[in-house]
């Protein structure tokens, strides 16, 4: 729907005029001079000389969507995450974490590279920092099963920590549960904010495969006993 053009004898102040239009609509608003010398407010522009004075808010999509539809979250394949699968899977069972979950932090950290370092100290699949794997025990940061168990260790505290609110459990393992609890959210660090939707676009998807897996599974044992 267009604006009807607004004509203003500018009795009020113009920020009042504008605010107003900037509320009225979500169209790109232009001021234009009359033929008369007076002012026009308008969304259909009929001069080029007419100037943007209020630039149209666009909805952008969440940065989870985004990053579940963008090809990103598909580039580590099911073989390479195979490879470390046995090691998340008894990981997850000893600790009732989700494989899912497991597997998108080491997406996100590593890409499954047990000898990844980091310039902060992180080392192995799951980045484990010096004091986090001092606090698990785990003694050699770049041995896959020592590394997972102990990264597995920490998001069951942090699950635990914070209700089970994925958003908070994947921040604190980015920035530190103290960082978290002192912002109550998701601390204002570039890193963490581009972190956190990143692990989750990877968790929804591995999710999701584990979960037709197991629907394709469960359809074969009824057929098989079936017959």
């Amino acid at each position: 729907m267009h604006l009807r053009t607004i004509r203003h004898r500018l009795r009020l102040p113009l920020g009042g005029i504008l605010l107003t239009l900037s509320v009225a609509a979500q169209a790109d608003i232009y001021r234009c001079n009359g033929t008369d010398g007076v002012p026009l407010f308008t969304n259909i522009p009929n001069d080029q000389r007419c100037m943007v004075v209020i630039k149209a808010k666009v909805a952008t999509p969440s940065p989870v969507a985004a990053l579940v539809q963008d090809r990103s979250a598909r580039r580590i394949g099911r073989v390479v995450r195979d490879r470390y699968d046995e090691h998340v899977q008894a990981a997850a069972r000893q600790h009732n974490v989700e494989p899912a979950l497991i597997h998108a932090v080491i997406s996100a950290e590593s890409a499954y590279n047990p000898l990844a370092k980091s310039s902060k100290g992180a080392r192995g699949l799951m980045q484990l920092i010096p004091e986090t794997a001092a606090r698990y025990g785990v003694t050699d940061m770049l041995d896959p099963k020592q590394n997972i168990d102990g990264g597995t260790r920490y998001l069951r505290d942090l699950l635990a920590m914070f209700g089970s609110d994925l958003r908070l459990v994947i921040a604190a393992y980015n920035a530190g549960e103290g960082a978290v609890q002192r912002y109550g959210s998701i601390p204002p660090y570039a890193e963490t904010r581009s972190y956190v939707p990143k692990v989750l676009a990877y968790y929804q998807r591995y999710r999701a495969a584990a979960t037709a897996t197991a629907a394709t599974t469960s359809r074969v044992v009824r057929v098989a006993r079936a017959g």
